[in-house]
């Protein structure tokens, strides 16, 4: 009787399994650690002006006043 329950599968197996699946797909996004930097191109000469007051965001204001 022993060898016949040890073959089927059983609940208590399952979310045995599931838990160390869990833990195990954690730990691989864990150590993935962080995506490769960006760094900015000669081309992107707007990065860090900051706010920049324009013809469209004056239009924007202008439009939403209350």
């Amino acid at each position: 009787m022993d060898k016949e329950r040890r073959g089927a599968p059983s609940r208590r197996n399952f979310l045995l399994a599931v838990g160390a699946g869990s833990v195990a797909a954690a730990a691989a996004v864990i150590s993935g650690g962080s995506p490769p930097s960006q760094e900015s191109s000669p081309k992107d000469k707007t990065a860090g002006q900051g706010y920049r007051l324009t013809d469209h965001v004056r239009n924007y204001y202008r439009t939403a006043q209350i």
